[in-house]
């Protein structure tokens, strides 16, 4: 099943105001900076965006926190985000910080139909305020629901036509979950090759769970913290 789609443009028709979407990437790395870019084109507003973070000022979902298109952020970090963090403290976003962990395993679980499971991560603090608590070998653990989206936005290094992912690096820690968890995938990718060139056992993301995939363009892959030796 072939499931390219010309470009971003047609990538991301369907995605409408109001909607929640996932959006891949840790930091800077593996976020899908073609749509992110088409998004605020589309001027979409009111949304709502599970992210492990959300960029910085200038690049990644700092653009629509720029523009406020995003009503409620899902996260695990405020980051380098300057914008993020003045709308969280003025009150015009709506935050809910998850603790890294939890983020993830609630996007995976919503991608494997599992709807809620217990974690100790919380415990005590305010993310456990108004959660069922049940104990576990001796140890208190809340109920944290799954997450689900109506788009997921993936990026990969390489793909295949069929929706077959390969991630690189850091850009695995929360993509193929991601990727699991919307009603529609789309995934860009920094190659698109046909089937049959991927190696089967190096594929991270089957392509059932991918709805359309196509080549993306001018990635910056910036980084958010540049640390290097001085010179001897």
């Amino acid at each position: 099943m072939n499931k390219k789609v010309a470009n971003v443009e047609e990538a991301c028709q369907g995605i409408e105001s109001g909607m929640t979407l996932m959006l891949g990437g840790f930091g800077l790395c593996g976020i899908p900076e073609n749509s992110i870019s088409e998004l605020v084109n589309l001027n979409v507003t009111g949304l709502t965006c599970i992210s492990n973070n959300a960029g910085v000022d200038d690049f990644g979902l700092g653009l629509l926190l720029q523009k406020k298109q995003i009503k409620k952020m899902i996260s695990s970090y405020v980051g380098e985000n300057d914008e993020f963090e003045r709308q969280m403290l003025s009150g015009e976003l709506e935050v809910d910080l998850i603790p890294q962990g939890s983020l993830a395993e609630r996007c995976r679980a919503g991608g494997a139909g599992i709807p809620a499971f217990y974690t100790p991560a919380g415990y005590g603090t305010e993310v456990a305020e108004g959660k069922e608590v049940r104990e576990f070998n001796g140890k208190p653990h809340i109920l944290e629901s799954a997450l689900t989206a109506d788009f997921a936005i993936v990026k990969a290094w390489k793909g295949d036509t069929a929706g077959n992912l390969v991630f690189k690096g850091t850009a695995r820690n929360f993509n193929p979950m991601m990727a699991m968890a919307g009603k529609i995938t789309i995934a860009e990718v920094e190659e698109l090759v046909e089937p049959g060139e991927l190696n089967p056992n190096e594929i991270h993301t089957a392509g059932i769970f991918v709805q359309r995939i196509f080549q993306g363009k001018g990635y910056e892959k910036r980084i958010e913290q540049r640390t290097v030796r001085p010179k001897n």
